[in-house]
């Protein structure tokens, strides 16, 4: 295979040459924080300035920064350049507390564009390419974010946005829509409807789609290319570092390969926050290195993964995540056992039996949690034949029991009937008393 790179130097310098820039680029960044009123006083606090970043071990006596640090901060604590100087904020929805505010200079907004040109680029796209981005725009970074990478390549960018699935089909046939960007829950949500508005798959022109937004399994993957019959490239990113363009697959798709000219990755046990060998699941901490109206030094996602530890056969330098598995905070206790719902999305989606859409509900029963797992069927499933309906149940119910230790009910719903989200996929339903 011939791999193709949007920027080769960069993306294959040597290690000991990506390090040195790193270090260089930390000082600077260092810099730029203590013009924040918040790092002025975290850094000061802790002795730190950029004299005293010496070699790359030193990132480790930079306090971490959370997600509370940056609502504390609110509206400007963490700017460090002129208001006027701003063209561009991104703000997290705000539903549980305070909004996290990102701040962008000019050139902020042409790195970070650059950023997912390379993305985009590295997965096999070019100018002959016609992109259709079927996610959320606005605040979200998704948006604006791989709208400008797509025109940076040369595509042509249709900014279709989220919902409204018959006109998402009439667009990829006028205009001979090949690549997609949305959330792999949505994906499942377009296959689906195609097959209900009898859209043939040989009407429209698709090859690739990027799906991010939400964690998701390998079988979901899996299903997505196999229903609609493109490649899927797993995509990551947070607002707090941009947005999209954080990490991408690249034509091996072997893992999420994270830029480190523009961000530092570490992973960090999340009880201890000591660094975990190569391999070992972790909580991910990035500083940005390529912001300066915002800039944030080791931050706390709260996402679950792993380095891989050894070299993708593109040839490109930069290390590589596994997939997201889940977040800190994600993490359901139920009955004392500690519960993922991706555990539970790997089962599910590993059946062909089932369909594309599931909900997880936790309620108290009397004094115990009990877990339900509710499922669409496939299309083929007929739903008033009882018998190889609850033999279905109990095959997913015994399945579901040997992954995740726990006893779940297991409830079937007729294709298409449960909810849909045009944004993130809301999984789960935690119906517990909040003090219980």
């Amino acid at each position: 295979m011939t791999y193709q790179y949007w920027n080769e130097k960069m993306e294959t310098l040597s290690r000991p040459e990506l390090e040195a820039y790193q270090l260089a680029q930390l000082k600077t960044a260092v810099d730029q924080a203590l013009r924040t009123p918040f790092y002025r006083e975290r850094l000061g606090k802790a002795g730190i300035n950029s004299d005293t970043i010496k070699t790359p071990e030193d990132l480790r006596r930079i306090p971490f920064t959370t997600k509370q640090d940056l609502r504390d901060g609110f509206p400007y604590g963490f700017l460090s350049i002129p208001r006027e100087d701003v063209v561009r904020l991104h703000a997290s929805s705000g539903t549980t507390g305070t909004p996290t505010t990102i701040y962008f200079s000019k050139d902020d907004i042409n790195r970070w564009t650059s950023f997912v040109a390379r993305c985009i680029y590295g997965t096999g796209c070019n100018k002959t390419d016609v992109f259709q981005n079927m996610i959320t725009y606005g605040l979200f970074t998704g948006g604006l974010g791989f709208h400008a990478g797509g025109e940076e390549v040369g595509m042509l960018v249709i900014p279709s946005g989220p919902g409204n699935t018959t006109r998402q089909f009439r667009l990829m046939q006028d205009f001979g829509t090949t690549v997609v960007h949305a959330t792999p829950s949505f994906l499942l949500h377009v296959e689906s409807k195609m097959r209900e508005e009898g859209v043939s798959r040989d009407s429209v022109k698709l090859k690739r789609a990027f799906a991010g937004a939400e964690p998701y399994s390998e079988d979901t993957r899996r299903r997505i290319e196999e229903l609609l019959r493109i490649d899927v490239f797993n995509s990551y990113g947070l607002s707090e570092m941009n947005g999209p363009g954080v990490a991408f697959e690249c034509q091996c798709k072997q893992g999420l390969h994270i830029w480190e000219d523009g961000y530092i990755a570490e992973i960090v046990n999340p009880d201890t926050l000591e660094p975990v060998p190569d391999g070992e699941t972790g909580e991910l901490v990035l500083t940005c290195l390529c912001r300066e109206a915002t800039p944030i030094l080791r931050y706390r996602t709260r996402d679950l993964s792993s380095f891989y530890t050894e070299p993708c056969a593109c040839g490109r330098t930069h290390r590589r995540l596994h997939r997201i598995t889940g977040r800190t905070d994600d993490m359901l206790i139920i009955n004392g056992v500690n519960l993922f719902p991706s555990q539970i999305e790997e089962v599910i989606m590993s059946m062909k039996e089932v369909g594309n859409n599931y909900l997880i509900v936790v309620e108290k029963e009397g004094a115990l949690d009990r877990l339900t797992v509710k499922t669409e069927v496939g299309q083929d499933i007929f739903m008033d034949d009882a018998r190889p309906l609850n033999a279905l149940k109990e095959k997913i119910r015994k399945i579901l029991q040997a992954s995740i230790i726990i006893n779940p009910r297991v409830e079937l719903h007729e294709s298409g009937s449960l909810p849909v989200s045009e944004g993130k996929a809301k999984r789960v339903q935690d119906m517990r008393p909040k003090d219980a």
